[in-house]
């Protein structure tokens, strides 16, 4: 019993572009005529491959992320893999049950009733009557849209769609689940819903998640396509292709992009709260002591940017301004970036994102929003020194990294100069951490019986 869920082999799809009407009137009738009186016929369109030559496997127990951006093929991907869409060459080999999430209310009649398309979908997946009417239940618990289910879906918002949709595909027993970006639409509790059906799921099927969201790529899957143009130009680990698109987006927003190496923001020396955790000393003193070793900043990790200015340093320091090699958990550090300027820059921005192993954000900041009303104007040849001032939260047991950014401009629109993808990596080698990505100081923690 083969053990892929999943199988594109040279796959292609093309389309045929009528620059009016009367082209297509003619290359149905015409081509024939031309036969008849032994001339090559003459093409009244022009080709638009949406996808081209794209082949990949997915086993069974496997969650792959396709991203890319709009238009790059991604829908008609998963529209030749459910068999909506039939290949113009190439073929799509799947082993088991498919339940489709695409465009948003696709598959639903307007004029019928949740219930009824409920239904019609779950029979289309391949249930019969009486299994529907076992999973119907469950189905609308799940979806919970209350007394709307009576209603036509014409007459429910995107995010009840959503629901609806979602909750039918997680009752019909798929061994493969393709999801096209709708859990975008879905509400906080929802979507929370649906990432514990998922992560229950991956572990027995093979999921297809398609979503600009590179977030819920790293987090979720463990491989990673990256659709430009049709064709794969990218496939490997999440992080690393997630990484190398958000490099392609910044070169595309702002003209030509390089690799080049990154001078003064200081911030104001503010007292801030005392913020200790009031378990730090039976914690520290024992083997759950939080132990964070520092490696040292990385200047030629990946990286992209203009090249306007060059991040040349970066260090963790105590209080007393001494560089850090082990950090513990729960104590005040100062994050220091010192930035070349090889360009004039009227309102620099430096800023960091502390990831974890996946590539997902777990906190950051930058210098925006402290130096709005007084921004600070550098000219070529200066250096910048930024200081960020925290607490290290208390972090599980694995690898971290932080990446390091300058760029020029406002939050919403800048030109990025330099983006080192982990700039300084950093590994906890142990942790009070009992649930959650990261841990954070408790002031105090009350625990008491009350009385009648």
């Amino acid at each position: 019993m083969t053990d892929i869920a999943i199988r594109a082999s040279h796959l292609s799809k093309c389309y045929h572009i009528y620059n009016n009407p009367h082209d297509r009137l003619k290359q149905f009738v015409a081509p024939r005529l031309q036969r008849l009186v032994g001339r090559q016929p003459k093409q009244y369109f022009h080709e638009f491959w949406a996808l081209n030559d794209v082949s990949f496997e997915i086993k069974k127990g496997e969650t792959v992320g396709i991203i890319g951006r709009n238009g790059s093929g991604k829908s008609t991907l998963l529209q030749l893999i459910c068999g909506t869409l039939t290949p113009s060459n190439g073929q799509v080999e799947i082993n088991g049950r498919v339940a489709a999430l695409l465009e948003l209310g696709s598959g639903f009649n307007p004029e019928f009733t949740g219930r009824e398309n409920v239904y019609m979908n779950a029979a289309v997946l391949g249930l019969s009557n009486e299994e529907i009417d076992i999973q119907y239940n469950d189905i609308v618990a799940f979806a919970d849209i209350g007394e709307f289910i009576e209603q036509p879906v014409k007459t429910y918002s995107s995010g009840m769609m959503v629901r609806l949709a979602f909750a039918v595909i997680a009752h019909v027993d798929a061994d493969i689940l393709v999801i096209d970006e709708a859990l975008a639409v879905g509400d906080a509790f929802f979507t929370q819903k649906c990432m514990r059906f998922l992560r229950n799921f991956m572990k027995k099927g093979a999921v297809l998640f398609v979503s600009h969201d590179t977030g819920s790529v790293k987090n979720l899957c463990s491989y990673a396509l990256w659709l430009e143009k049709g064709q794969i130009l990218q496939e490997g680990t999440p992080k690393e292709v997630c990484e190398l698109y958000l490099e392609a987006f910044y070169e595309a927003e702002q003209d030509k992009s390089s690799t080049t190496k990154l001078r003064v923001i200081k911030k104001p020396d503010n007292d801030a709260l005392p913020l200790k955790d009031h378990r730090m000393e039976f914690i520290n003193a024992s083997n759950l002591r939080n132990d964070l070793q520092v490696f040292k900043f990385a200047p030629d990790a990946a990286s992209f940017g203009k090249g306007g200015a060059q991040i040349c340093d970066a260090r963790l320091l105590d209080e007393n301004e001494h560089t850090l090699a082990w950090i513990v958990g729960g104590e005040k550090v100062i994050l220091r970036i010192i930035v070349e300027v090889y360009q004039d820059l009227d309102s620099p921005i430096i800023g960091f994102f502390v990831k974890d192993r996946l590539g997902q954000a777990l906190f950051g900041d930058n210098t925006f929003l402290s130096y709005k009303e007084n921004t600070v104007h550098c000219k070529k040849g200066d250096v910048l020194k930024t200081d960020f001032i925290f607490y290290m939260p208390l972090l599980p047991s694995g690898a971290y990294s932080i990446t390091i950014a300058i760029a020029n401009g406002t939050q919403e629109t800048h030109e990025q100069h330099q983006w080192i993808h982990d700039a300084i990596v950093f590994q906890s080698e142990s942790s009070s951490v009992a649930s959650g990505l990261i841990g954070i100081p408790m002031l105090e923690i009350k625990l008491q019986t009350l009385g009648e």
